[in-house]
């Protein structure tokens, strides 16, 4: 392993969160997640073109601030890399960012009714959702974040927010963590199951910014052991 290569430990752990996104719900054929390489500034490691289920560590590439592959890899790398490395350039506190199309969290990209923490384990959601419109940064398109352009436009919509709603597409989470990008990406997921459930019943009551402040706070300190369960239910990954 060369200075600049990747931590093996770290390369699994993306492998891993591709495999536990697949396996929660969060992704299917479709999706991607990233963190960023430890050694080389302004890049990041992302799977080549596949689906999150079957990604290996031999699948695994590093990307550049300018969201092409580095060291003359050709592998095929996904449509939408540019959310992720735009989204590094605009966030340093940013480490690691999934991207997904999570069916309960898609409604609220295209309703009014915003996206806000229902119960404790989405407390993250305490700082907003803004939801991205992609035909004021680009027009008419197949709705994909084609070009760093569009990625650095959704980076601007996203802004200090733990969530980014996509309108008609999906939604993009970011992270201090590998597993802080993962937790967020579930529980986005989670809550928005249980808020069209709510709302179906009558007038909710969110979590206050200061409750969700708290309560986001004591979940950064325990959300390992989340990962720990989900690590174990995928079993052994290549």
């Amino acid at each position: 392993m060369t200075a600049a290569a990747p931590d093996p430990a770290l390369v699994e752990a993306l492998v891993v969160a591709n495999r536990i996104l697949y396996d929660q719900g969060i992704v299917d054929g479709f999706g991607h997640v990233s963190v960023r390489h430890p050694a080389r500034d302004g890049c990041f490691l992302l799977s080549c073109s596949k689906a999150p289920g079957l990604v290996t560590r031999a699948d695994i590439m590093t990307f550049g601030a300018d969201g092409e592959a580095v060291d003359g890899d050709a592998r095929t790398g996904y449509l939408e890399r540019y959310i992720h490395s735009e989204i590094y350039r605009a966030r340093p506190d940013v480490r690691a960012v999934v991207h997904s199309h999570s069916p309960s969290v898609i409604p609220f990209g295209a309703a009014r009714t915003p996206l806000r923490p229902i119960f404790h384990m989405s407390a993250f959601l305490g700082t907003g959702s803004p939801v991205f419109e992609i035909r004021e940064a680009g027009g008419n398109t197949d709705l994909l974040i084609r070009s760093r352009a569009l990625g650095a436009a959704m980076a601007r919509t996203l802004g200090s927010h733990a969530v980014v709603l996509m309108r008609g597409h999906g939604s993009t989470t970011v992270g201090a963590s590998l597993e802080q990008a993962v937790y967020r990406a579930i529980y986005a997921e989670v809550n928005a199951k249980l808020q069209l459930q709510a709302v179906a019943l009558g007038e909710v009551t969110y979590l206050n910014a200061e409750e969700a402040a708290l309560a986001a706070a004591t979940n950064d300190g325990v959300m390992l052991r989340a990962w720990a369960l989900w690590r174990q239910r995928i079993g052994a990954i290549e």
